[in-house]
């Protein structure tokens, strides 16, 4: 089966209604590195007061049962971007009303891979009224040229040429692919060290939306000052696997209402979240 461009723009997947209470919200917030020992990220991860971070808005409507409808080649897709817009701040309860549709679907060529967006909008079921928007780049590598339109995707965010304004490192514990699938991506490239390798990796890798969650955190506590409902949109590239146990430098530039940013492993020196980008409403 391979990817067939006309009836994967014509698929038809229904809406579905989503709940998530302040117990999703904490073990998001935990399993992007939140909690550790700083009194001002205690608001994330504990119920008085509780804040949801905006990246949660990716995994309170996670279902990616649809890809097994498109012909790609499940074993062999990742996460190459992510775009997340608030259209209110997040909620740390409640429930969405998600409808997905395929917004494009691009082909690199043969042995380059393709590229599928998808964008989910979320709504409240109670009043209709628009909760955020995503928009998920999804990179099949095993399903370039299939006959479809050639193209990259989104145009990436231009980072600032100067020396960051804000740097943050967080530590990337050994266990946290494992909580961080327990916020829906089951997949095993995440835990299964034998389905890594026979992938292509020589151990399981971190989810690319853990590491852009990570990065999302570390400007909503340096761009933000934990604020997180300043934070209305916020979108990235992912352009290398992190490995469980590796620590990632985030480096800010602020300018305005947009704090750029860039996501690099310490010890390796590669940048696995490029191009990053996110408006602030002001204080």
């Amino acid at each position: 089966m391979a990817i067939d461009y006309e009836s994967l723009m014509k698929l038809d997947i229904p809406a579905r209604e989503f709940g998530y209470d302040d117990r999703d919200t904490i073990l998001y917030a935990l399993s992007v590195g939140m909690g550790r020992g700083d009194a001002a990220e205690l608001d994330f991860v504990f119920e008085r007061n509780l804040r949801a971070l905006p990246t949660m808005a990716a995994v309170i409507a996670w279902d990616d049962t649809w890809q097994q409808r498109t012909g790609m080649d499940i074993s062999r897709i990742v996460h190459g971007g992510y775009r997340v817009t608030l259209h209110r701040p997040l909620a740390p309860s409640g429930r969405v009303r998600a409808k997905l549709r395929i917004a494009d679907v691009l082909d690199k060529g043969p042995g380059r891979g393709a590229i599928v967006l998808a964008e989910t909008t979320l709504h409240d079921p109670a009043t209709g009224d628009a909760v955020a928007t995503l928009l998920s780049t999804v990179f099949a590598r095993g399903d370039g040229g299939f006959g479809g339109p050639a193209g990259r995707g989104p145009e990436p965010h231009v980072l600032p040429q100067r020396t960051p304004d804000r740097i943050v490192d967080r530590e990337v514990r050994p266990e946290q692919a494992l909580f961080y699938r327990l916020c829906g991506d089951r997949n095993p490239l995440h835990a299964d060290p034998a389905f890594a390798r026979a992938v292509g990796f020589d151990k399981p890798i971190l989810h690319g939306l853990c590491s852009y969650g990570i990065a999302a955190a570390s400007v909503v506590m340096a761009a933000c000052d934990g604020d997180a409902a300043r934070l209305t949109h916020i979108e990235a590239r992912f352009t290398a696997p992190v490995f469980p146990g590796e620590t990632l430098r985030t480096e800010i530039w602020l300018d305005g209402d947009i704090a750029s940013f860039r996501t690099r492993t310490v010890d390796r020196g590669v940048v696995a979240i490029d191009h990053g980008k996110a408006l602030l409403s002001p204080c």
